[in-house]
Order: C-alpha cells, then structure tokens, then sequence
C-alpha cells in the first residue's frame, strides 16, 4: 500500500474516532440534560426519541455519522397504536359480549382470573423498561389460546413483541396449573353428581371418562410414538367429567400411539379407583348384586366393578337399552371436549411448543374450561362450528372393545341390564 493512502486510511480512523467521542458526550449531556427536567410534558417529548433509554450512542447513530446509512425520523405508530387500542378501548369500551368473543369470559370474570394469577405473576419495574400488567399478560394469553392466530398476529394486536407473546403464555399457562389446578379441577360434591347422572338414567355413577387426542408437531426425539392411528402427531388428554361436564380428573401427555386403555391404568385415576380411596365406599343393590360407585367409559376401556362399558358384538333389546342408557349419560365427557376446544381453538391445531410445555398448556386450558362452565359463561354456537371447521384435518380415534372382565363385574352389568328392561316395563 502506497504511503499516501495508509496516511489516509489513518486519518480516516482518527477522524471516526472523533466522531463517536463527540457522539458519546454528546449523549452524556443530552441525558444529564434530562435528570434536571421535572415537567412531565419535557420528559414526553423525549421518549418520543429515546425509548432506550441507553447511556451511549445506538449503532444506528455511529452508521450515520459514518455515512453509511441516512437518518430518517423513527415511528412507533403500530405499536402506539395497539398499546393504545388495549388500554383505551378494550379496558375501557368493550361490552361484555366484546369481552366473551375474545377472551370467553365476561370482564368481572378476566379481572377475578387476574386476581388469582396475581401471587405468580408480579412483576417489578426495571430501569430498562416498565413490566407488562398482569391483566395485559393475561389478556395475551387468553387471546393466544383462543384463537389459531399466529404468536406475530398477536403482537400486532397487542403491541409487543413476538417472544412477549410466547413468554406471556407459559407464564400464565404456569401460574393457572401451579395456582388453580388441584382448586378447580376436583371431584367436589360425590353425592351431586351421583344424583345428577341419575337424573340422566345412570344409577351410583360418579362420572365419564374419555380420551382425546391433541394435534402437536412433530417431536425431534421418538417421534413415531406420537403419529396415533390417524396418521398425525399428537397428545392424550385422558379426562373423568362430572354430570355438568366439568373435569373432575385429568391425566395429558402420554403419546399419541398409547391406546386409551393402556393410559388409563397407568393413570394415578386407575390406581385410586382400583384401590376403592377415589369414592366413598357407597354401593347400592341393584337386584340381587350390590354395586359400587361407578364411571362410564366407551368399549376401549376394561369392564371393572367400578367401571361400566357398553355391549358389543349382538345386541338383544335388553343390551340395547343399557347401552342407550350408559351412552346417554356418557355424553357429557364428549360434550366437555367439544366446549373446551371450542373455547380454547389452539388445542384443535398443531401446537408448536415443547413436549414439556404442551402438557401445561392442555391442563391450564381445562382449568379455564371448569372456570368458564362454574362462573356461567355462555359458550356460543359459532364457536362450535368454528372448531369442528378446523378440527377436520384432525379427526379423533374409533374406540375398540378390549379383553373380557371377570364373572362378578359381569353380573354387575347384568342386573344393570335387568333393572333398566324392568323399569321400561313399568312405564
């Protein structure tokens, strides 16, 4: 390199280097120049400019004084104008049927919801920036399982940023399973829902059970064992529902190839049930065969003392009729994950969270589920539709009959079977 052009090249530096010294006082004085205002308007105006609020000058400063680059003037209208849109509008314009289209719950219901999260998710303010509120962080949350919107769409509609949205989610997601679980999904008052699905034509039955499969991504680990008979990836939800539909008991994570069966006696469900500490020990005489307090559960389940499945193969009229009857007050466990995918449309597309947080994620959207059904919140018909609109691409697995039960469980079923022909002979 010729002399003339390294003394050049030199002197460039040098004279870079001055620039980014004057920068760097520059900023200094500007922020000193900001401690000394008091009046709010003054500091308005500086936001405007700085929302950093850094001591040094930006990278973006340093390229234009380089010439790299040319200064323009920032905006922040999208995200001001979303903020906005939250604060002023949702908070406080929003009817309370605005209220349950978007977030399934009417006002006073959210507001309780946050003042329950509210122990989990506080959060202080730092130098860098002021924490989102725990309303906003819920509301986004909400809004994101609500909906199949994209983690970017919600943003927008928030005005934050995208991983705000992801970090907003299982913090809440979190904070309901930690907080709300064990309090909202439980068994409650035994002998209100014996009587309950008694009303519907069950008699000692302390609830339905089911299974339902959850669209997840495909993992990057064992993949195979979550592609389930219908050929997608996906998680089990195993719940026990009561005679309103509400989850008593529910068991998510298992793979999707994992048959109902197998999930539910590796289930702590099965365990307690088996060891009769699930229920009081009530039983009732059905002829001349006393019976325990039973769940209902389709052909894939096994025929237990304390569970009851339909016939299959022939049916005479007798079996046709204990079928009706076990299957009209089995409904309600389908209805449940009707109303819940309905609520909450995320659990109908494929979910790309981790294997660990997908489960979090299930089990906070029941806990809402029990929230939404206790407090009354009406669940609209186009919800419904909407879901089964998008679960097409995921349909749920044909059920199947399974072993043969022993001879006691038999007769149980059997005097079932007779009492219900009786009691029709009687109308």
């Amino acid at each position: 390199m010729e002399p003339s052009a390294i003394i050049a090249a030199v002197l460039s530096v040098v004279n870079i280097s001055r620039l980014i010294v004057h920068l760097f006082q520059r900023q200094m004085q500007i922020n000193r120049a900001r401690r000394q205002r008091n009046l709010r308007e003054d500091m308005n105006s500086e936001r405007g400019t700085d929302l950093s609020q850094s001591t040094g000058p930006r990278p973006v400063d340093i390229m234009v004084a380089m010439g790299h680059v040319h200064p323009v003037e920032r905006r922040f209208w999208a995200r001001e104008t979303s903020t906005d849109w939250w604060d002023r509008i949702v908070l406080q314009v929003w009817d309370e049927s605005q209220w349950l289209r978007n977030f399934r719950m009417r006002k006073g219901t959210f507001l309780e919801l946050c003042e329950l999260l509210s122990p989990a998710l506080k959060r202080q303010d730092t130098r860098m920036r002021a924490a989102l509120t725990i309303q906003k962080r819920v509301a986004i949350a909400l809004w994101k399982l609500a909906t199949p919107d994209s983690y970017r769409s919600v943003a927008n509609q928030f005005g934050v940023g995208k991983s705000t949205v992801r970090v907003a989610v299982m913090q809440v997601a979190h904070a309901i399973v930690d907080l709300l679980l064990s309090k909202v999904v439980t068994l409650g008052d035994v002998q209100v829902i014996i009587d309950g699905s008694s009303a519907m034509g069950f008699p000692n039955c302390g609830g339905a059970i089911d299974g339902t499969h959850i669209p997840i991504l495909g993992p990057d680990h064992q993949g195979s064992q979550y592609i389930n008979r219908k050929g997608y990836f996906s998680m089990v939800l195993q719940a026990l529902v009561d005679h309103k539909g509400r989850f008593t008991n529910i068991n998510v994570g298992w793979p999707g190839k994992v048959h109902d069966a197998r999930v539910f006696k590796n289930s702590g469900l099965f365990r307690r049930l088996h060891e009769g500490v699930y229920f009081l020990d009530r039983k009732i005489s059905v002829g001349d065969v006393e019976m325990p307090i039973v769940i209902l559960g389709d052909p894939a389940y096994p025929l237990m003392p304390w569970l009851m499945k339909p016939y299959t193969g022939a049916l005479d009229t007798e079996k046709e009729l204990f079928n009706y009857r076990l299957s009209k007050c089995r409904m309600v466990v389908q209805c449940a994950f009707g109303r819940l995918k309905g609520r909450w449309r995320s659990l109908i597309t494929r979910s790309d969270l981790s294997q660990t947080n997908v489960p979090i994620v299930i089990a906070a959207c029941c806990v809402l589920h029990n929230l939404c059904e206790s407090k009354g919140e009406t669940f609209m018909a186009g919800w419904e539709v909407e879901a089964n609109r998008l679960a097409a691409d995921y349909a749920q697995l044909d059920t199947r009959a399974i072993r043969r039960s022993q001879r006691d469980v038999l007769r149980i079923r059997e005097a079932l079977k007779a009492s219900f022909q009786s009691e029709q002979g009687n109308q």
